[in-house]
């Protein structure tokens, strides 16, 4: 569980620091992720996209 602590009634700064916190953790993406239900091949064939895509992005950089 992840906690916030409000000090001297700075509720937009904690609510700031919380999501800052959740994002950190991953929640946001996760949730993404479980939303539908993603046959394994449909998954290892975006897996592969993008692995490709990133070491394309790699190789790119490399080259400068």
């Amino acid at each position: 569980m992840t906690r916030v602590s409000v000090k001297n009634g700075g509720l937009d700064a904690a609510l700031k620091k919380f999501k800052q916190k959740l994002a950190r953790d991953g929640v946001p993406s996760e949730k993404r992720k479980r939303e539908f239900y993603d046959k394994p091949g449909i998954r290892r064939r975006e897996a592969k996209k993008a692995g490709i895509k990133n070491a394309r992005k790699r190789n790119k950089a490399n080259r400068d």
